[in-house]
């Protein structure tokens, strides 16, 4: 469409895809009006370009910040390339936030940090102790750094981009990045920028804007429940208070020694009473208890042991200005106990919280927001938000969850052709929790194998979880699927970013070969957070349907959304998350209109009408019920295009 440039002036290309201008006016009309939007769109659409499109002519007359936020470097990244080709048409200016230890060139931070909080001290004290000779260049070199500024608003850069820039010029990446977001139009961040309440706040303050001033864009929406839910949630082990007593002793901090002696010891007894007699990784308790045997020992009130737990936290900043002036790494386990239980203490009597002992991962206390819409109150005050992904159906239900007033919701229809679309449902197997045995996974075993010698180059095969991937793997999947000659990469439970991407670079070259085949789980980082284009995935075989297990924490959420949500809360709180997962793992083979690909399932309760209300039209409109031999003959069929199948199929 040739009008396109002067109808749209920040959509950069020559002519809209399908359905793209309805998407862009739809956005348009929602920021004008100081609404919040909802919308589905499927893979390939051009979400991102079409929504900065929406957004900007308002954002730029009106002075607007737009805050993009996503969950994964991958998605930030993709942004920034829009932001790049936008600018080619009319001017933007855009910046991607990291976190400091990401954007740090002080070996010290990068050494001894591994979270943004630990990160934020040390960088704070790093800076008061005149310890710092990236930030101290920044006065003896106000002017390059002033210019480096500019020079980056005038074009979106890249994380790595500016990283590379100041570390010749000897300037902090992140001060630069920080002073560049004060002024730019778009900022690109992860979702815990807002998620967070600690870390919203600094960075609210330190971009001097209201919440009135912004315009909130949250792609990948699907994922906001559970990334909500874990910003708001928090946990401390048994091992962390034994290392704050030894570093009280260390300190000779004798009253604090002694207090996490009793605390630490009444913890023990209580584990020993409700979870060392019984079969289980965790059990609610009530909040009050951790507490009981200190309170006892030592006859504190309320007052008393709130004054002990801010003495805690305040010795603990002093410990750790202490450790970096000192070059030891610079944490300061006396102040962790300190915040944990004072937000501990500060939550009870709260009905959107669990309060748990775990032994999942060592002897632990948990914090467990139930109420994902906790995280997004700031939403009232924003001039408007956007949340899109292509997994959201129904809408409704996601903007219950939410919690997301004054919203429109809009379902744009998937762009796959009927043709490149090939959904097959195994009728005789499942993931049901008493049908699993050795026998099941060996039948599912000769799906996937048959699977992936039929779809030409690459396959993904994602599982309910880690344990039904491991059913798998007992019943020979590994070896049988060697023989086929195609390669067999396993995600790794713990693996690290770097070495997953490792992993699926290495997985993706081989579709220029003779294919291979990646082994995961659903919900899970490669079967979400990852895009594989052409032969990359021509096929997924997705084994079950990924129901958590019903532990404590799962049972609570449903509790706490049937007394929010009267007759929806295992809908909301058990199945729906499930379906989503399924839908999101179908979603790696099509990345556009034109590429073919096949989803077999193998559980035969994705044909049950209540579970395929939850799927796309599209996934619904070409699945078919098979046993191994149809589907056999169906993805020859569906590979070959020859005509020479068809009878034979009749046959069957």
């Amino acid at each position: 469409m040739s009008d396109t440039s002067e109808q749209f002036e920040y959509f950069p290309y020559e002519s809209l895809r399908p359905n793209q201008r309805e998407f862009i006016e739809l956005v348009a009309e929602t920021v004008r009006n100081g609404e919040n939007a909802i919308i589905e769109a499927p893979t390939g659409f051009g979400k991102t370009v079409s929504v900065l499109a929406g957004i900007l002519p308002q954002a730029k007359e009106m002075g607007y910040k737009v805050l993009y936020l996503a969950r994964t470097h991958r998605q930030m990244d993709r942004v920034i390339e829009e932001l790049k080709v936008i600018n080619r048409k009319a001017k933007v200016s855009g910046v991607e936030l990291r976190s400091r230890k990401e954007l740090c060139l002080h070996t010290y931070l990068t050494q001894f940090t591994s979270d943004a909080y630990t990160a934020m001290v040390v960088c704070k004290n790093l800076k008061k102790l005149g310890k710092c000779e990236f930030y101290e260049n920044e006065k003896k070199k106000k002017a390059e750094f002033d210019e480096l500024v500019h020079f980056f608003l005038d074009e979106p850069s890249h994380p790595v981009e500016i990283l590379s820039y100041a570390e010749t010029l000897e300037l902090c990446p992140y001060d630069l990045t920080k002073r560049m977001a004060e002024k730019a139009d778009v900022i690109v961040a992860s979702y815990l920028y807002l998620l967070s309440p600690s870390i919203r706040e600094n960075f609210i303050s330190s971009l001097d804007v209201d919440y009135s001033d912004l315009i909130v864009v949250f792609d990948e929406a699907h994922n906001l429940p559970d990334q909500a839910i874990s910003a708001l949630s928090d946990r401390i082990s048994i091992n962390t208070v034994n290392r704050a007593i030894k570093e009280a002793d260390e300190y000779n901090e004798h009253e604090i020694a002694n207090f996490l002696s009793i605390f630490g010891r009444g913890l023990e007894i209580l584990f020993q009473e409700k979870l060392a007699s019984r079969d289980v990784q965790e059990t609610p308790v009530q909040p009050e208890l951790v507490f009981s045997h200190v309170v006892d020992v030592l006859g504190l009130d309320t007052r008393w042991l709130v004054k002990t737990l801010n003495d805690m936290v305040a010795v603990g900043d002093a410990i750790r200005e202490d450790r970096i002036e000192k070059g030891k790494p610079p944490r300061s386990y006396i102040g962790r106990v300190g915040e944990f239980l004072l937000l501990w203490l500060s939550l009870i009597g709260r009905e959107d919280y669990l309060f748990l002992l775990s032994r999942e991962r060592g002897l632990s206390l948990e914090l467990v927001a139930l109420d994902p819409s906790k995280a997004l109150g700031f939403l009232r005050e924003v001039q408007s938000a956007i949340f899109m992904s292509g997994t959201l159906t129904p809408l409704e239900a996601f903007r219950d969850v939410m919690g997301i007033e004054r919203a429109r919701l809009k379902k744009f229809p998937r762009m796959v052709r009927r043709e490149n679309a090939q959904v097959l449902v195994a009728k005789d197997v499942s993931t049901r929790g008493e049908e699993r045995s050795l026998q099941v996974y060996r039948k599912m075993v000769d799906y996937i194998v048959e699977a992936a010698k039929l779809i030409p180059r690459n396959v993904g095969v994602f599982a309910a979880s880690y344990e039904v991937l491991q059913g798998l793997l007992s019943a020979n999947l590994q070896v049988r699927l060697e023989e086929t000659g195609k390669a067999v990469f396993i995600e790794k439970q713990g693996a690290s970013s770097a070495e997953n991407d490792a992993m699926v670079a290495s997985f993706k070259a081989h579709a220029k070969g003779k294919g291979a085949v990646l082994l995961g789980v659903m919900g899970g980082r490669n079967s979400e957070g990852q895009d594989y284009s052409g032969n990359e995935m021509n096929g997924v075989v997705l084994v079950g349907i990924p129901y958590a297990r019903p532990t404590p924490r799962v049972q609570a959420q449903v509790r706490y959304f049937e007394r929010k949500f009267p007759d929806k809360g295992r809908y909301y709180g058990y199945y729906l998350p499930a379906h989503r997962k399924l839908v999101q793992a179908a979603g790696r083979v099509h990345r556009s209109a034109e590429e073919k690909g096949s989803i077999i399932i193998l559980d035969y309760r994705v044909l049950w009408r209540g579970i395929r209300k939850d799927l796309p039209d599209w996934i619904v409109e070409t699945m078919r019920p098979v046993d191994l031999a149809r589907m056999r003959l169906y993805l020859r069929r569906f590979w070959s295009g020859g005509e020479r199948f068809k009878k034979t199929l009749r046959e069957v």
